[in-house]
């Protein structure tokens, strides 16, 4: 497609008089290509026929030679591009550099004209910001052009002034080159900054005889998929690469997802941290586990970061919807192959982390899913979905739905002595999805500890705030805005809130997220105060 570019140094001749001075120019080509066809009289056999591909032209307008150099490399080998510029020793240097050179000055119609400028036309306008272009442009409307692009570039390119043009010349359209490639530039640069820490954290592994990648209780997918990616990244084998936990899988989706993607997730008891000549942590901080352990030599999380510990090396992304998302980037930046059976299960993990990006989604956790979708098997994450209802699951259902109570949008269970703790987060979740619910607060007793589940809209208040407000100075208590979760052993909570009953929790939990909401409502009717009385 060929491109013609103008540069105006805006130099007049000798004689005063500017002219337009231009090679002869090529007629746009004709591409013809041979493309194979089905003969329609006789299925199966190619013929060949010849497509004629027509090309468009554009011509811009610059002043800067990287600018220049710039667009020559974008548009080609798609568009023919040809730069007509004033200045000879410019030209000569675009001529020797192999690219097509005229000259022209851009705010006489004529050097347009002459051009063949036309109403399918594109014309690029370099901005730079040090002086008006309105004459290019009206020398470019009354030549009868009529797609305009004028590209920003430099500190002198602003909203304003995109604003100026538009006001004058509405059919121009206004580009700014940190826009176009800012986000290319910050995504590389992005991966150059996680490439290094990468790079540091493999070689400080790199000498350890044995390696433990520790996960929170009965793991999730994004803990399991994340220990298995952390695992390729350091290059590292199951015997020499642990991944474990204190207490095993118990939900059942995740042990089909652990039974058919044949994860081993090893029993880890404490004592036995000292065992491994490097301890690595992800989808959990050292908090998590009390006084077990206060130092780790790596933690990647997504969730807030806590304090209390010291880690040799950290990436905590509490803007990330799934750990998974973080290691995907981490695979990525030291160019690990990444396996389908990896690929699975971290698809799986940001899918069912994010809701399918109903909850904590970023821009990044969607790149992460569509680099991983071509790579894992479908079919095997739809196996794993398919065990998300049971019987057990909906009896607690039941016993939600006889207990709870649902106040101003918000519903609030105690479910008693629970088995399992999976039953919370799911009735938690399940929950939610009712009409005219835009909270829940599950609680359950597991093992004398209460398990307090949190979930919530996500566009209104914040559920890790809750429960760190109220329960982190008896018991572990964070989380995200539309999700979290508070583990308070019982004899913490009796000792706050006394000798209650299953009711009376249930009513004790729905009045302290009911009094969390009203100081979060007085907090914002306060801030909305100084731009209210304002004029």
């Amino acid at each position: 497609m060929p491109v013609r570019v103008l540069c105006d140094p805006g130099r007049p001749t000798s004689t005063g008089v500017r002219r337009a001075m231009f090679f002869p120019r090529q007629e746009p080509r004709i591409q013809r290509k041979n493309v194979p066809a089905h003969d329609g009289t006789s299925p199966g056999t190619k013929a060949l026929y010849s497509v004629v591909v027509a090309t468009m032209r554009c011509l811009a307008v610059c002043q800067d030679e990287l600018v220049i150099r710039m667009l020559d490399e974008i548009l080609l080998p798609g568009f023919e591009v040809e730069f007509v510029v004033e200045a000879r020793p410019l030209a000569r240097r675009l001529h020797e550099a192999g690219v097509t050179v005229n000259a022209g000055d851009p705010r006489r119609t004529e050097t347009w004209v002459k051009a063949d400028l036309g109403p399918s036309t594109c014309v690029i306008v370099e901005d730079n910001g040090r002086r008006s272009l309105k004459k290019i442009l009206e020398a470019v409307r009354d030549a009868g052009g009529a797609l305009v692009y004028v590209l920003g570039v430099g500190a002198g390119s602003s909203q304003d002034r995109a604003e100026e043009y538009r006001q004058e010349f509405p059919d121009v359209a206004y580009l700014s080159m940190s826009e176009l490639f800012g986000g290319p530039l910050l995504t590389e640069f992005s991966r150059s900054l996680t490439r290094a820490r990468v790079q540091q954290y493999q070689r400080y592994f790199s000498d350890a005889d044995r390696v433990l990648i520790m996960l929170h209780n009965d793991p999730d997918p994004d803990a399991m998929a994340s220990g298995l990616a952390l695992r390729n990244v350091l290059r590292r084998t199951k015997t020499t690469a642990i991944i474990g936990a204190i207490e095993g899988v118990t939900r059942p989706e995740n042990q089909r997802m652990v039974n058919l993607l044949d994860i081993h997730v090893e029993a880890i008891a404490p004592e036995m941290f000292r065992d491994y000549d490097r301890i690595a942590m992800v989808d959990v901080q050292p908090h998590y586990f009390g006084e077990m352990i206060d130092r780790v030599d790596l933690v990647i999380d997504h969730h807030p970061e806590q304090p209390g510990y010291t880690a040799v090396f950290k990436d905590i992304r509490p803007d990330y919807g799934s750990t998974s998302t973080i290691l995907t980037e981490h695979l990525r930046a030291v160019d690990v192959n990444i396996s389908e059976r990896a690929a699975t299960a971290m698809l799986y993990a940001i899918k069912s982390d994010t809701l399918f990006f109903n909850r904590s989604t970023n821009r990044v956790d969607l790149e992460a899913f569509s680099y991983l979708y071509p790579l894992a098997d479908a079919a095997l994450i739809r196996k794993m979905e398919g065990a998300e209802i049971t019987l057990e699951r909906l009896d607690y259902v039941l016993k939600a739905y006889r207990s709870g109570r649902l106040t101003d949008q918000v519903f609030c269970a105690f479910l008693g002595a629970s088995p399992r703790e999976d039953f919370i987060p799911y009735v938690a979740d399940f929950f939610l999805q009712l009409e005219d619910v835009k909270w829940t607060i599950i609680a359950g007793i597991v093992n004398e500890t209460m398990i307090i589940s949190v979930r919530n809209l996500g566009y209104t208040k914040n559920a890790g705030e809750f429960v760190r407000r109220v329960f982190a100075d008896i018991g572990s208590a964070g989380g995200h805005r539309a999700m979290a979760k508070a583990v308070v052993p019982m004899r913490a909570f009796r000792q706050k809130y006394g000798e209650l009953s299953g009711d009376e929790i249930g009513a004790k939990l729905s009045a302290l997220v009911q009094e969390f909401l009203a100081h979060e409502q007085v907090k914002e009717k306060e801030k909305e105060k100084p731009a209210s009385t304002v004029g």
